[in-house]
């Protein structure tokens, strides 16, 4: 694969702010990066109905925060590591990682206004350093 001479020295202009997350990369993806941004990581399933109304939700509101926070999704079916580390008794399940560790979740599809309201609290906590 052939590389413009200087590519390197270039930002990226757009870094996705919604991704899938494996086993695999996790670590990378979500702890290593919410030393910088806080990471949402919403662990969920195809066939979970109150999965597939809550990710449009947070899909939506991850766009409009440009780049506030990022948002990792964890197919659990493919990643039950992920699901067992984290001790998820349902899906979905929201955790919040800011500076390397978990400081908080939630459980269910909640309202738009609830996801507000707990995005900004953990974008508070990150700025603070909690």
């Amino acid at each position: 694969m052939h590389m413009k001479s200087g590519a390197a020295h270039h930002p990226v202009e757009h870094v996705a702010t919604a991704f899938d997350v494996t086993e695999e990369d996790f670590d990378a993806a979500v702890v290593a990066r919410s030393q910088q941004t806080p990471v949402l990581v919403d662990i969920g399933a195809d066939w979970c109905a109150p999965c597939r109304v809550l990710e449009p939700l947070l899909d939506r509101l991850v766009r409009g925060y440009n780049g506030a926070f990022l948002l990792a999704k964890v197919d659990a079916d493919e990643n039950m590591r992920i699901a067992g580390r984290h001790k998820v008794r349902g899906f979905p399940t929201v955790i919040a990682y800011s500076r390397g560790v978990e400081i908080d979740r939630f459980h269910s599809a909640q309202s738009e206004g609830f996801l507000r309201k707990f995005i900004d609290g953990v974008i508070e906590r990150h700025a603070a350093g909690d």
